[in-house]
């Protein structure tokens, strides 16, 4: 007899062979013990899950002697047939080179007429989406109200591509791809069968290469086979699919957390001259800082996970050394790459910049965090400590790399001056030619910016001299500091006091108690009919209105959208104004 290859040798011959496909072969045994055989079966999924091999085993529950039964005799006369390809009753057409109407129709005419000698006339169409348009539209009535002999099984890797009058024609069942473990116990059983030593690292390598695909696992199985003699090592299996060992994948990861960019870099190195793959490298490493995230949120749940004890063991160690946004930015990080690595013109050098940048994002600190450390200091609170590494569990090791704003996660923070400590000052009586200027101020830049004029109406003049005037907030209004000392309005401020004939001024906000003799600044700038309020649009909590109380402010959207300030904060986030509400 000629030699077989594994994959046909060991192909399942009943519903009870099939590895890692339990939903669909259980529906298709319990329709045929109901009696409830539909005319038309699409199956869907991957490359070497078993879609064909579910379609022949269908046709022989139907066409056996006795069936429809799920529990055939395999050395039944029609079983046999079917089994050796040759049965006339179960036709198997490449949907690819029998792909025009000129096929389908004789499809047609030829299903008209009653089977050989069997129950049923079977079609099994594999690779069915690759049939043209005008394929497809010449079997939808044949498909829609077949012969009641025929039945119509089509197979394919791409269901996007059929027509939804197929699919709406058909019952469609989605193959998965088969568990690394699954595959593993099935090559076991081959190797013992064949009489092969093959170790529990190599047959975890060779379902790591298989990506879910039982006749790739098999046929790569049958090649190291013939390599290697019967005795195969995990070695054989890596330099056969260019894979990285896991324990290197471990050792990269490991090294990717702990922020040792020499180390990472080294190791990159020692693999690409190794011969490795550097897409499937970027892939394994993909898939391990996701299941090291799912381990971490679902807080060990294994169930969820197809990993090996090795990496096991590995999730336990690293699970403390990143939080869960720290190892989303990683992933984030990894999975663009993995999209550019197609139109990259040094692999290498696209993974070490990879590797470089996943370190940044493990170090990097939200924009939330920095923001809440800047409110502390302009709050009067003193220093506060520097932010800690986003996410990190309590009691993880600090990186060594300073942290950095990630720049792909988080939008860059400008900070355009430091803010001088808040100090609580005294103001005594202010002169009348200081409050005549203050108005005028105010009255200045309310023409340039009302948002910014709504802010310093609850400000008051403290002094004027040597060019320097200071500006004063009530330590009620504290909280508005922070947001009107910046370089932009320390800009506007100068110049309007330059056009109020006071040039090369410096202007200073401090806190400080307003002086009983403050100049009254009107809280709204009349426009004609229109009135733009000058209230600002965050207040204390104590200028809140109790609850019940309501109040009513005249308000233009048109003055707020056309605010400088809210222009420029639309041009810096690449934003735009949706909705203004009151």
């Amino acid at each position: 007899m000629s030699y077989q290859v594994i994959a046909r040798k060991y192909r399942p011959q009943r519903f009870a062979d099939v590895v890692g496909q339990e939903h669909v072969t259980r529906t298709l045994a319990n329709a045929i013990q109901q009696k409830r055989i539909a005319h038309a079966y699409l199956f869907c999924g991957p490359r070497g899950t078993g879609k064909t091999t579910i379609a022949r085993i269908f046709a022989k529950c139907l066409n056996c002697d006795g069936g429809p039964k799920v529990d055939f005799d395999e050395r039944d006369f029609h079983v046999q047939e079917i089994t050796d390809g040759r049965s006339l009753d179960v036709l198997e057409i490449d949907g690819a080179s029998n792909n025009g109407v000129e096929q389908v129709r004789e499809l047609r005419e030829t299903c008209k007429y009653a089977p050989a000698n069997s129950q049923f006339k079977i079609y099994i169409i594999d690779e069915v989406h690759m049939l043209s348009t005008a394929a497809f539209n010449a079997l939808l009535k044949t498909l829609e109200e077949p012969p009641a002999h025929v039945k119509f099984m089509f197979a394919t890797t791409d269901p996007e591509k059929v027509l939804p009058t197929i699919l709406s024609r058909c019952q469609r069942f989605d193959l998965r791809r088969i568990p690394a473990a699954l595959i593993t116990r099935h090559l076991t059983e081959i190797a013992k069968k064949e009489k092969v030593k093959i170790g529990e690292a190599a047959l975890h390598a060779i379902a790591r290469g298989a990506d879910g695909g039982m006749r790739d696992a098999e046929s790569t199985l049958d090649q190291l086979i013939s390599f290697c003699g019967d005795k195969i090592e995990e070695g054989d299996v890596l330099s056969m699919f260019g894979l990285a060992a896991e324990s290197q994948i471990l050792k990269l990861s490991k090294a990717v957390l702990d922020g040792e960019i020499q180390t990472a870099l080294t190791q990159l190195n020692d693999l690409a001259q190794g011969g490795k793959d550097l897409g499937r490298l970027l892939s394994d490493l993909l898939n391990h800082f996701r299941n090291l995230l799912i381990f971490q949120i679902s807080d060990g749940d294994l169930n969820l996970l197809e990993v090996s004890e090795a990496e096991i063991a590995a999730l336990k160690g690293q699970s403390p050394l990143a939080g869960a946004d720290a190892l989303t930015r990683i992933l984030e990080t990894f999975a663009e790459a993995e999209l550019n690595l197609r139109d990259a013109a040094s692999r290498k050098i696209l993974v070490e910049i990879t590797l470089l940048k996943a370190i940044e994002a493990r170090n990097a600190v939200s924009i939330d965090s920095i923001l809440r450390q800047l409110n502390k200091l302009r709050g009067g609170a003193g220093e506060a400590p520097a932010p800690s590494t986003t996410g990190s569990p309590q009691g993880a090791p600090t990186a060594k790399p300073a942290p950095k704003v990630h720049q792909e996660a988080h939008q860059p923070l400008h900070q355009e001056r430091a803010v001088p400590p808040v100090v609580l000052q005294e103001t005594p009586q202010i002169s009348a030619a200081v409050s005549e200027l203050w108005i005028k101020l105010i009255d200045a830049v309310g023409r340039a910016s009302p948002f910014t004029r709504s802010y310093l109406v609850y400000a008051h003049p403290v002094s004027f001299e040597k060019n320097r005037f200071v500006v004063g907030f009530d330590p009620e209004f504290k909280d508005y500091l922070g947001l009107v000392d910046n370089a932009r309005n320390h800009e506007l401020l100068q110049t309007k006091l330059a056009e109020l004939g006071r040039p090369n001024c410096q202007v200073q906000f401090v806190k400080a108690e307003a002086p009983a003799n403050r100049p009254e600044i009107p809280k709204t700038i009349s426009r004609g009919e229109n009135t733009v309020p000058s209230a600002p649009p965050v207040r204390p909590a104590r200028d809140v209105p109790a609850e019940g109380e309501r109040t009513s402010v005249p308000f233009n959207k048109n003055d707020f959208k056309n605010d400088p300030l809210i222009q420029k904060a639309l041009e810096i986030f690449k934003g735009q104004i949706v909705e203004v509400r009151v």
